[in-house]
């Protein structure tokens, strides 16, 4: 009897706690369900349009442009042989314009959130300059640069009385002023990941690298940056993503011109003026691709594939 009922309540028992468990998951489906329609809707359908925009063609036989849904494949390697300048040129600048920003930036992080720990006020008020730049419009903030870097700016005749540039050369237009212009507006996007990062370092480590004999060169290769890498690495993407598919910089308008044109640009030109979505559509495919491909490279090389 004895074995027979400790049998019977042994049996009963995980039929007891397998109920609240399939309780819980129902109630934490139910919890996830509004966030994943919003996620249906707002991303998942757009992204299935833009992928079926891409592959329409269009008939110009009535004189006013009809776009039939079909399977061009043919819609890709028309805009990769047309705009592959743009998109290399995308990238190359995106590039650059990241590290210009993790070389400003990591200096600036490592003093607010490591050196300025002792005096709250000053962190707190070089945080705020940091983020001051946002209360301002970007459009605006571009346009200053252009400003004053324009032709007739004194920054500009002074660079042509020294010899730096030549009497019949300026700045605005120029790769150089783009990837300015890039490194500018998405410095933030790079200081604000390394500063939480390096604000949550623990000034022991430091200081037992010191007892260790270790000169602070080693110390911060050993210790602070391997520390600090999920900062870097959220900084980068964060930075470099939206600089790939940025148009405003590199426009005519404010800081390019047509010889240093991006994808983005390219996408705005399609979309907004001579309304071909296919050839627009492809390429924004093209460029979201790239960017998961790379991110997807670069996140597993730097040893931090918990950030996926």
């Amino acid at each position: 009897m004895a074995i027979a009922a400790f049998g019977h309540s042994g049996g009963a028992k995980p039929h007891k706690s397998s109920s609240p468990s399939r309780g819980s998951g129902k109630v934490a489906l139910l919890l996830l369900a509004p966030g994943l329609l919003y996620l249906a809707i707002f991303y998942v359908a757009p992204l299935f349009s833009l992928v079926l925009t891409s592959l329409q063609t269009i008939d110009y036989s009535t004189g006013v442009p009809v776009y039939q849904y079909g399977f061009e494949i043919g819609n890709y390697v028309n805009v990769i042989s047309q705009y592959g300048e743009q998109v290399g040129r995308s990238f190359i600048y995106a590039f650059f314009a990241t590290i210009a920003a993790l070389l400003i930036s990591y200096p600036l992080a490592y003093f607010i959130g490591v050196k300025a720990r002792r005096f709250p006020l000053i962190q707190s008020l070089m945080l705020t300059l940091v983020i001051a730049p946002f209360f301002i419009s970007f459009l605006l903030r571009t346009f200053a640069w252009k400003q004053i870097f324009s032709n007739e700016s004194w920054i500009v005749t002074t660079l042509q009385s020294i010899g730096v540039l030549a009497s019949d050369q300026y700045l605005v237009g120029t790769p150089f002023l783009v990837i300015f212009g890039l490194t500018y507006n998405f410095i933030p996007f790079m200081t604000l990941p390394l500063y939480t990062s390096l604000e949550r370092l623990d000034i022991r480590y430091l200081e037992a690298g010191a007892d260790l004999y270790a000169n602070p060169r080693k110390v911060f290769r050993k210790v602070t940056l391997p520390l600090s890498m999920p900062g870097i690495v959220s900084g980068t993407l964060l930075t470099f993503i939206p600089i790939a598919g940025d148009y405003v910089n590199a426009s005519g308008l404010f800081l390019g011109s047509t010889q240093t044109s991006m994808l983005g640009n390219v996408v705005e030109s399609k979309f907004l003026k001579s309304y071909d979505y296919p050839t627009a559509s492809a390429l924004s495919v093209i460029l979201m691709g790239v960017i998961m491909l790379l991110v997807t490279f670069y996140v597993r090389k730097s040893g931090t594939d918990d950030l996926l």
